[in-house]
């Protein structure tokens, strides 16, 4: 049986103070977060020449590889099946396996000619009761991956005006995806997806991928947030900018880790 927001609610808080029976943990069971999709396969142009020889996410930051700070948060609320979808130097990924041997490894060949979007349509069938990741974002408060979530949503930081990409937000939910604006929720590449909304994905994302080229050159998130909105109610999980960050460009990088500076 469903449970309703209210009864959702009440049952994660008695998870989270360690109260909860074995009967409420059988009710959560249907909202638990059971894989993630991490999407790895760009070339990483802006944080050149770290990238010549490292895949971004598999960049050591402060003496962490950015997306081993992904997976330890992942591994911390027992999300066990874990996908990578690799491309540019995909082999590179392979040294995972030894710290991370539940990863699952998907190769986008296309990678180089599209956007994110066709490494998304490679693990389609990935997305129920799931975490979706950029994986070039270095997670500073793993406490934002909770375990039992009980609707789709994207994190996101409310800020007055942004050039970056941010969320149009109305009563929490998320109304539009655009670069830039006011009043508006900062994006974070991080969101969940409920078992239904991960179904609607697996069929959306080819979709939309194969209607036209230009759709091949979009960011994934574009068809729940924009071409398919009315097929989802995302939710918005406000963060601060301390909980993650965004190393998008080497001089980012050198301001953040002092090891790179020359």
């Amino acid at each position: 049986m469903s449970l309703t927001f209210e009864q959702f609610e009440e049952l994660n808080a008695k998870y989270e103070n360690g109260s909860a029976t074995a009967e409420d943990l059988e009710a959560l069971e249907p909202y638990r977060a059971k894989r993630a999709v991490l999407l790895a396969s760009g070339f990483g142009s802006r944080m050149l020449p770290i990238t010549l020889n490292t895949p971004k996410p598999l960049v050591n930051v402060n003496g962490r590889r950015i997306i081993t700070t992904i997976l330890d948060a992942l591994l911390a609320i027992d999300v066990q099946e874990i996908y990578i979808v690799t491309g540019y130097l995909k082999e590179c990924f392979q040294l995972l396996k030894a710290d991370y041997p539940m990863i699952t490894l998907l190769e986008n060949p296309i990678y180089d000619s599209t956007n994110n979007i066709s490494s998304a349509c490679v693990a389609k069938e990935c997305f129920q009761n799931a975490y979706v990741f950029e994986s070039d974002l270095f997670l500073s408060n793993p406490s934002l991956l909770k375990k039992y979530r009980y609707q789709s949503c994207y994190m996101g930081v409310s800020v007055e005006q942004t050039p970056d990409w941010c969320f149009d937000v109305t009563d929490g939910r998320i109304m539009d995806l655009h670069k830039g604006g006011t009043n508006c929720y900062h994006m974070y590449g991080i969101s969940y997806w409920t078992a239904e909304d991960g179904a609607k994905l697996a069929v959306d994302l080819p979709e939309c991928f194969d209607a036209d080229d230009a759709t091949k050159q979009r960011f994934w998130d574009d068809v729940p947030c924009c071409i398919r909105h009315d097929n989802y109610h995302l939710a918005i999980v406000p963060c601060t900018f301390d909980d993650v960050a965004e190393i998008d460009s080497f001089v980012e990088l050198q301001e953040i880790d002092p090891r790179y500076r020359i």
